[in-house]
C-alpha cells in the first residue's frame, strides 16, 4: 500500500512539474494560502524556540555539590546523603497532639533534611512499597516516589 500511495504521488507530482497545460484560474488564491500556510509555522516556531531553550536549560547537570536519596516508606522517609559516608537518618510526621502552637500540621518532621542555598543539589526518589508523594512547598518541589523506579530531580536553593 505504502509503494501504491509513493508511486502514485511521484507521478502526479512528474506530470504537473511538465505538464504545458495552463489554466488562468490555477493561481487564483495562491497568495492567500502562501499566507496561511506559512503564517502558523512561523507561530509555531515563536512557540517552539523558547520551549526547547528552558528544555536545554533545565537539562541534567553533570557535578551537583550534593546528591539526596530520599526513600519513601509506609510512614515514614528515609534519607541518604550520598556525598558523605554513612550519613543516613529516618523522618517521622509528628503526630498533630505533639505539635507547637506555630507547627505546620502534616508537614513537620522531628528530623528536617539540611541542604546548602546558592548550589545545585540533586534529588533521587523511590519508594520501597507503595506511591508517594515527596514534597516540599516552599521551593515549589514535588516528585512522585514509585517502588522500583529512581526519579531524578535538581534545583537550586536561592532564597
Amino acid at each position: 500500500i505504502l509503494i501504491m500511495i509513493t508511486v502514485m504521488i511521484a507521478y502526479i507530482m512528474f506530470m504537473l512539474f511538465f505538464n504545458k497545460f495552463t489554466n488562468r484560474y490555477l493561481f487564483h488564491g495562491q497568495t492567500i494560502e502562501i499566507i496561511w500556510t506559512i503564517l502558523p509555522a512561523i507561530i509555531l516556531m515563536f512557540i517552539a524556540f523558547p520551549s526547547l531553550r528552558l528544555l536545554y536549560l533545565m537539562d541534567e547537570i553533570n557535578s551537583p555539590l550534593i546528591t539526596l536519596k530520599v526513600i519513601g516508606h509506609q510512614w515514614y522517609w528515609s534519607y541518604e546523603y550520598s556525598n558523605f559516608l554513612n550519613l543516613e537518618f529516618d523522618s517521622y510526621m509528628i503526630p498533630t497532639n505533639e505539635l507547637d502552637m506555630n507547627g505546620f500540621r502534616l508537614l513537620d518532621v522531628d528530623n528536617r533534611i539540611i541542604l546548602p542555598m546558592n548550589n545545585q543539589i540533586r534529588i533521587l526518589v523511590t519508594a520501597t512499597d507503595v506511591l508517594h508523594s515527596w514534597t516540599v512547598p516552599s521551593l515549589g518541589v514535588k516528585i512522585d516516589a514509585t517502588p522500583g523506579r529512581l526519579n531524578q530531580t535538581n534545583f537550586l536553593i536561592n532564597q
